[in-house]
């Protein structure tokens, strides 16, 4: 049962139990025979929302992660509270939750988890390492010390450096693309002469520490690149860029669990993007769990040997990568949660959420799991929906994440499909979207 409580009345609802048990080593034994108490937060969903900077496409993303990993919490038996952030509290979105915290910003959730660090086993913190969000939240936690079942600070940000992962990357002889750091201060005619002897057209522009597509550009000739880099000045908040050769392929990622050691991959997971160049947005659109391809064996190889060549990545990774005709190529590593989480949730015959929780805290990586069927997920913009139509929506079979009005025209939802076999999941998923378009009036 969900409650929405106030920061006073949760302190005093969540027990310290556990948390003696813990601080007294105890973690291991109980963590196989008693419920947690875990906190789990999302930035967009709780707090980063109402800054008025978090699109709504990126807000179904953040909710539907939220909402899949508490429901795995859940269904392996903890007791989960989340933090929401109040405009979208008012609307009782669908969650698992035991305890929901309204917050009204984003500097009130970094406060809040501060002040109750303690009252908790462990956390699981989904954010953007963009402008250093994941990780001073992060930091904060762990300054508290709050137990973390992902990435350390540390970890994070000795990844979300593109240009610092990307030579990392080449010493030990990993396949990534050529790329060159840029600075948005200087001149364009300086820019262009930086990249004159050093890639070719087309080449892809993106914020040095972004996240998703944000910023991103694909840059086909010289007189583009004054506006990608109005683009990247516009969506980030860093000065540095970094250009790169664009790699002719299939999107696709690796998910991953790993215990800080050791890495196992779980799923090689189709993206499906819409890449822009200058003029408009990139966008994420959807995904397909799993991507079959004859390179999945040479993907995971690849995948595992990037991230167990980083310190203290823990818990759920995932690694970007091209899918060429010579093999795969590894473009980023993300350390956290990542939207294929939404599919994998129902694609894979193992709690996930449950497996992070062991990699942590136990150093146990899970055996056997096993994909079965495919999940494809989509976002879908539609209009914004009045309050009545929106909790509506709630019942709609498939539906991750709601179209949260944002206070503009359009807003966007998250709708998931599985089925047994990629056509049957596709065409479910076609069906739905059409229908979900149909009843909130949209041909």
């Amino acid at each position: 049962m969900k409650n929405f409580m106030s920061f006073e009345i949760m302190s005093f609802a969540i027990g310290t139990e556990l948390g003696k048990a813990f601080r007294l080593g105890l973690f291991s034994s109980i963590s196989r025979r008693r419920t947690l108490r875990l906190l789990v937060c999302e930035y967009a969903s709780g707090g980063g929302a109402a800054e008025g900077s978090v699109p709504s496409d990126v807000l179904s993303e953040g909710f539907g992660m939220l909402r899949s990993l508490i429901s795995d919490f859940k269904d392996a038996g903890h007791n989960v509270t989340t933090l929401l952030n109040s405009g979208l509290a008012a609307y009782n979105p669908p969650l698992d939750a035991d305890y929901v915290i309204p917050v009204s910003s984003w500097p009130v959730a970094k406060t809040l988890i501060e002040s109750v660090a303690r009252s908790f086993d462990a956390a699981h913190f989904i954010g953007p390492e963009t402008s250093q969000i994941s990780q001073s939240l992060i930091r904060i936690a762990e300054e508290a010390g709050l137990t973390l079942l992902n990435c350390s600070a540390s970890a994070i940000e000795g990844v979300a450096d593109k240009l610092m992962i990307n030579r990392s990357l080449k010493k030990q002889g990993i396949k990534t693309p050529e790329t060159v750091m840029l600075s948005t201060i200087d001149e364009v005619e300086e820019t262009k002469q930086a990249l004159k002897d050093c890639l070719n057209f087309p080449m892809v522009f993106k914020p040095l520490d972004g996240a998703s597509c944000c910023g991103l550009s694909i840059v086909r000739n010289e007189p583009q690149i004054a506006g990608a880099i109005a683009k990247i000045r516009k969506e980030s908040r860093g000065k540095n860029f970094v250009a790169q050769d664009y790699i002719q392929g299939i999107p696709a990622s690796v998910s991953l669990i790993t215990t800080g050691n050791e890495a196992l991959p779980i799923s090689l997971n189709k993206q499906i993007l819409s890449l822009a160049g200058p003029e408009s947005n990139s966008k994420y659109v959807g995904g397909v769990v799993p991507l079959d391809s004859p390179f999945i064996d040479e993907a995971f190889d690849l995948a595992k040997d990037t991230v167990e060549s980083f310190r203290d990545l823990r818990g759920y990774v995932g690694v970007d990568l091209v899918l060429t005709e010579r093999g795969p190529v590894v473009i980023e590593v993300n350390p956290r949660l990542t939207t294929s989480y939404i599919g994998l949730k129902l694609a894979v015959n193992s709690n996930i959420g449950q497996a992070i929780v062991e990699a942590v805290l136990q150093g146990y990586l899970p055996e056997d799991i096993q994909v079965a069927g495919y999940s494809c997920f989509s976002k879908i913009e539609v209009p914004s929906p009045t309050v009545v139509a929106l909790q509506d929506s709630y019942e709609i079979e498939g539906l991750v994440s709601p179209p949260f009005p944002m206070g503009d025209e359009k807003t966007h939802a998250l709708l998931l499909c599985h089925s047994s076999t990629l056509n049957e999941s596709v065409k479910e998923l076609s069906e739905a979207e059409k229908s979900f378009l149909r009843k909130f009036g949209r041909e």
